[in-house]
């Protein structure tokens, strides 16, 4: 199937839009390419992610959700327990619930939104 559009970036809303961008770019090994309070993007040459600023901003409260889950990203990973204390080390915290734990890990990055990091195969 053919589209009519590419993919710019994605944009992810905030209420540290700066704390976000380095917390993602130490995951992603990805450089900060912008850092304002407003607004903050990283990126590695071919794919960006931006973190602009929302007053009132609340994360969702997963897994016990006080409001949906706006979105979640998926990582690779090669391991699950060494990308869980690196992402521990960088400000993630963990859930306790965890659906799957040997596949993939539940995490929340330093604002609250889920994230997980999942084994290639």
């Amino acid at each position: 199937m053919s589209g009519f559009a590419t993919l710019a970036m994605i944009n992810l809303d905030a209420s540290d839009p700066a704390g976000q961008a380095r917390f993602y770019a130490a995951v992603l090994g990805w450089e900060v390419q912008h850092s304002q309070a407003e607004y903050a993007m990283i990126g590695d040459g071919s794919t960006s992610i931006g973190f602009g600023q929302v007053p009132g901003y609340s994360a969702s409260g997963w897994p016990r959700e006080s409001s949906p889950k706006r979105y979640h990203l998926d990582f690779y990973v090669d391991d699950l327990d060494k990308g869980e204390q690196q992402a521990l080390a960088l400000g993630a915290t963990k859930p306790d619930e965890q659906p799957n734990a040997d596949r993939w890990r539940v995490l929340l990055d330093p604002e609250g939104h889920p994230f997980d990091i999942c084994l290639k195969s």
